[in-house]
This record gives structure tokens, sequence and C-alpha cells, in this order.
């Protein structure tokens, strides 16, 4: 399933998220398994009332005009139509929820219902929505996100884009949201999902685009469904539809729109959940305490935590780290030292550091605080590493294992990351790498990575063999091997 194209488009988009060039552009589809739908069936009843078959209509527009004309140019059936459909109680999919934890900031869509801006909201982001015209020259301020509703939303029923007439008079109403998608297709890359491309408006504007800039375009992508046999009843039925998805296929070309075949919908949820950890594997999470240093004694281990955070950091990652105990500051003192090495760099982006609060006179339990700080440090990483891992027992004044590692470990399995204990540094992390290699295939996506992981449990090897290490792991887990 994962294809050459489709490796291709993890590469490109999840570096456009980084660089916070991603654009979304959702069609009806993403909204279909939600139990909204289609067009046809939001039509359906409309054609029966002026004697048509709308399962014999390809032109679906006309058949919402048609309507209008018999009604002596009343649209209000087809309003209440839009109402009674778009305004029912429906979940936000799979779909929605993986692209609302993405930190895409732009969304253009000719849908009608309020999902992604519901999804977006379940995830505490602020939206700026654009409805109108008029909104347009309004923005909100610290806003996470802009939803451009194309063709209008189920609160303006009566402005809905969806006859002939409304997409006749697009430009002159709407053109604002022309010049504004035109704008965002030549500086982003947009991933086109649940969409069929029959939108009229779309192929005008992408066919200006592709005049204006000559070869110069941008490469977007696009999900398809590809055809299958069992969706036919005849043979010839089902290559004619082949043939024409390869000449539609190869049209999109002409528009700089790369497609991404799926066997089955439910392929295209697979592809986003493997863009989501790829994004966040650029995030590293460095757990590590030690309040004994054994046998690497204090300077070797306080040298090892500041050196590994500079080659992550020099390996393109960011880190996030809760100021662990003994080592704490040197992961953070390593890090600032690689990023102060270029201007270019800004600190808040490449090192999150969130310390651990040490009293409380609130209502809630500080452990109970401590468990809900490491959910939400970890939630947006992709791979954890771990390093020494020990406190002393207040009661006992014995080395304890450090249960705050043991508890990052469990949270990180949970968000998706994946852990590298460096078990040479010994303590809880060398019980977590011997957990690790124990059932490896449970713990590590890549199997091939076997090998690399059992060096880091070599305590022989040296400090600078183990970074290595680490970091050609990272590079593995990211599909960056440069």
């Amino acid at each position: 399933m994962i294809t050459k194209d489709i490796i291709e488009f993890l590469k490109s988009y999840t570096i456009a998220i980084e660089e916070s060039n991603a654009a979304v552009f959702a069609g009806a589809g993403l909204s279909k398994p939600a139990g909204f739908v289609n067009w046809k069936e939001l039509l359906r009843d409309i054609a029966e009332e002026i004697s048509l078959n709308i399962d014999k209509e390809s032109d679906l527009i006309a058949v919402a005009q048609y309507h209008v004309n018999e009604s002596g140019g009343n649209r209000g059936k087809i309003n209440q139509t839009l109402v009674d459909e778009f305004t029912k109680d429906a979940e936000f999919t799979e779909n929605h929820k993986i692209l609302s934890r993405l930190p895409i900031n732009t969304y253009w869509t000719t849908n009608y219902d309020t999902l992604i801006e519901g999804a977006l909201k379940s995830e505490g982001k602020r939206i700026d929505t654009k409805i109108t015209t008029e909104n347009l020259a309004i923005t909100r301020s610290n806003s996470d996100a802009k939803i451009y509703k194309m063709h209008g939303d189920i609160s303006l029923p009566h402005d809905a884009v969806l006859t002939k007439d409304d997409y006749e008079n697009y430009n002159s109403k709407r053109q604002l949201f022309t010049t504004a998608l035109q704008g965002d297709l030549v500086s982003k890359t947009m991933l086109f999902i649940g969409f069929s491309f029959d939108d009229p408006n779309l192929e005008y504007i992408l066919s200006r685009i592709r005049i204006l800039l000559e070869q110069n375009k941008r490469t977007h992508y696009c999900f398809m469904k590809k055809v299958q046999r069992e969706d036919f009843n005849e043979e010839t039925e089902f290559h004619y539809a082949e043939i024409k998805q390869k000449l539609k296929v190869n049209d999109l070309k002409r528009y700089s729109i790369k497609v991404l075949l799926v066997n089955e919908y439910p392929d295209i949820t697979t592809i986003l959940k493997e863009l989501e950890q790829q994004y966040k594997r650029r995030n590293v999470f460095i757990s590590g305490s030690a309040s004994n240093y054994g046998s690497w004694g204090e300077k070797r281990c306080l040298e090892f935590a500041s050196n590994l955070s500079k080659a992550i950091i020099k390996n393109g990652n960011n880190i996030v780290t809760g100021f662990g105990l003994g080592v704490g500051s040197c992961v953070i003192s390593g890090a600032l030292e690689e990023i102060y090495k270029t201007r270019s760099q800004r600190v808040e982006e490449r090192l999150i550091s969130r310390p651990f609060p040490q009293n409380t006179t609130g209502q809630i339990p500080l452990n109970e605080l401590w468990t809900t700080h490491r959910n939400n440090m970890i939630q947006n990483v992709g791979i954890s590493v771990f390093i020494f891992g020990n406190k002393i027992d207040i009661s006992t004044g014995n080395v304890t294992q450090a249960s705050g590692m043991i508890e990052e470990f469990k949270i990180s399995l949970s968000c998706g990351a994946v852990p590298i204990p460096i078990g040479a540094t010994g303590f809880t992390a060398k019980e977590i790498w011997e957990t690790v290699m124990r059932e490896f295939d449970c713990y590590v996506p890549i199997p091939s990575l076997k090998p690399l992981f059992s060096l880091l449990g070599d305590e022989t090897k040296s400090d600078e063999a183990l970074i290595k290490t680490v970091i050609e792991i990272i590079k593995k887990l990211a599909n960056r091997n440069k």
C-alpha cells in the first residue's frame, strides 16, 4: 500500500508542515463517513420533485438549477434540504482528528458542514472561519487555523453555492475567495482529500494558475480511490472506468497535482497516521534523571547528556524535556549551545523545557499534576530517549528506580512515540532497554533496527559511539538518511 509516490508525499508534506506551508482542501468525501450525504443523496428528493432520476444525472449543479427554475426562482426547498441534512448530529472522523492534531494552519473546503471547525476546536485551537467575502477583511487575532468555506456554510443556507446561477455569478460575488485560493495554491502545498475535482470553480482557478505560472508550479497532492473490479457489474464498465481514471490522473498533472491512488478509503487514514508520526518524530523527548552516577561518574554522565542533546539538535530535531534531576541542566545547556551557533534558529522552536513543580498548594495532588504534565509534554513527540534514571529513596537513603521515567515510558507508548532507551547508561534506562529488546517488534516499527538498538546496551561502547547510534536510529525512523 505504501507506494513510491506515497513515500515521496510523506516526506514532502512533512517538510511543508514543518515550514508552515501545508494546506488542506476538503471535499464532501471527508465528511461522508461521519454520516453526511454526498451531492447525489443531497439532491435525490429535489430531483424526484421535477421527475428526474438522480442516478442518471451527472451534472448535479444543473439539477439544482432546474428545481429553482421550476419553483419560479424560489430556492427555499433547497435551502431547507441543506439545513435538514447538515444540522444532523455527527462526530468527526479519524481523518478529521489526525488533521486537526497537525499544525496545519490553512483549510479550504467546499463543504457546508462544521466538522473541520469542530475537530480543530476539540484540540483547543482558535479558528478564523471565512464564510463571506466580508469575513476576509477581518482577521481573528492569535488564531491557529483559517478555514475558508469556499461554497458557504450551513449557517447561511441561502448563500450556499449550489445552483448554476451561484456558479456563474461566483466571481462577481466571491472574487476574493478565488484570489485567496489562488495565492495559497502558489505559496502552499495543498492536500486534496475527499474531493472529486468536478468543481467548476476549482477547475477555473487551477487553469489560471497553470497559465500564469507556466512551469513554475508548486506540487500538490490528492487522494483518489483506485478503480476496483468489484464496484462494477460488467467487465467492460470496469475497463472504461480504469481508462477514464488514468486519463484524469494524467490530466491533473497539468495543474501539478500528483494523485495518490489507494485501494480502499481506510488506506487514507493509515497514510495520515503515518504522516502524523513522521511529523512528530522531528520532536524528541529526553527522559533522564540521576541522583547517583554509578560507574559512569558525574563528569562523564553530565557530558554525555550535554553531547547527546547537541547531536539531536544538530540532526535537525527539536528537544522536549522535563528538566530531569541531575542531568536536566546539561540536556538544556547542550541544546542551547548548538542552537546559538546559528542566529537563524529560534530557541522556543527547537527546545521546549518544562520543569516539574516541586510543591503545590492547589487542590490537585502533586503526583496527579506530574502525570498531567508528562502527558502534555509527550503527546506531540514521536521519539523518546531514556538515559540513566534513578533517585534516592528519602526514607531509606537507597538508590531506587526512577518511577517517573517508567511513567514517561508508558505515556510515550500510548502516544505512539518510539522509545530509544540507552541501556548502557544503566539504572531504569537499562531496564527499559531490556523490556524493548525482549519484544522488539511490539515497540519499534522497523524490525531491521534491532541490531542498532542492541548496541545501545553495550557498556563497552564509547559515548561517541552510543550517541552516533542514537542519531542513526532517529534518522531511519524519520526516513531521513542524509
